[in-house]
């Protein structure tokens, strides 16, 4: 996926006509198994224009001929980009997080309305979808052993040249100390909205909590 995203980086190449890019559109469309709703649909619904959408659909569709993703291919991109680590867990994770049907497979439309809102949206949408990142049981609420897997599965994927010098479990150092500002009641689970006000408060966490941009 990330050459997907990286597309949106690129400086602007010389593009076909219009007309050309209705028929190329057309046609790719009648060889996938699955058809993206109307870009006119996924325009209001996102925070992309109508050639952002072409663009982020024709490299959609380069990685994923079929129309969807599966976990396994999914990982397998995943990896491509971060070849001094393991990306395969954090890939699991940020997967499941794309997957809002929980059906073990990303649309074109679960893929690009996730990056609408990790790209273009709000701090706040921004904050509760990592939020949901980290829910990994989906219960609503964020305990100590899923952040823990979430952190532990990014340094994983960095791998050993990204951080050279970590000695003992810095993963789960690092959620304690992060854990106890964001547990305000001390129950032993975290909020959505606890989590939005502790990131909001704290600029550190914020970027911390929202690492994954960088892991995109």
């Amino acid at each position: 996926m990330g050459a997907v995203v990286g597309t949106l980086t690129m400086q602007t190449r010389q593009r076909p006509s219009r007309a050309r890019d209705k028929v190329d559109d057309e046609l790719e469309m009648t060889m996938v198994s699955h058809r993206p709703e109307g870009l006119e649909q996924l325009e209001a619904q996102t925070n992309f224009t109508k050639q952002e959408l072409q663009v982020l659909y024709r490299g959609f569709k380069n990685e994923c001929p079929s129309g969807v993703v599966n976990e396994e291919t999914f990982k397998h991109i995943y990896a491509q980009f971060f070849p001094h680590g393991d990306a395969s867990t954090y890939a699991h994770y940020l997967f499941n997080a794309f997957d809002t049907g929980n059906n073990g497979s990303i649309k074109f439309e679960d893929f690009v309305m996730g990056l609408s809102t990790l790209l273009r949206g709000t701090v706040r949408d921004k904050l509760e979808w990592t939020f949901h990142l980290y829910d990994i049981n989906r219960d609503g609420f964020i305990n100590r052993e899923e952040m823990t897997e979430i952190v532990r599965a990014i340094y994983d994927m960095m791998g050993k040249y990204t951080y050279p010098a970590l000695k003992g479990d810095v993963a789960k150092q690092h959620v304690d100390t992060f854990f106890e500002k964001m547990d305000k009641n001390k129950d032993g689970v975290v909020t959505l909205e606890e989590f939005v006000i502790a990131c909001q408060e704290d600029e550190n966490m914020m970027r911390s909590m929202q690492l994954f941009e960088n892991v995109m």
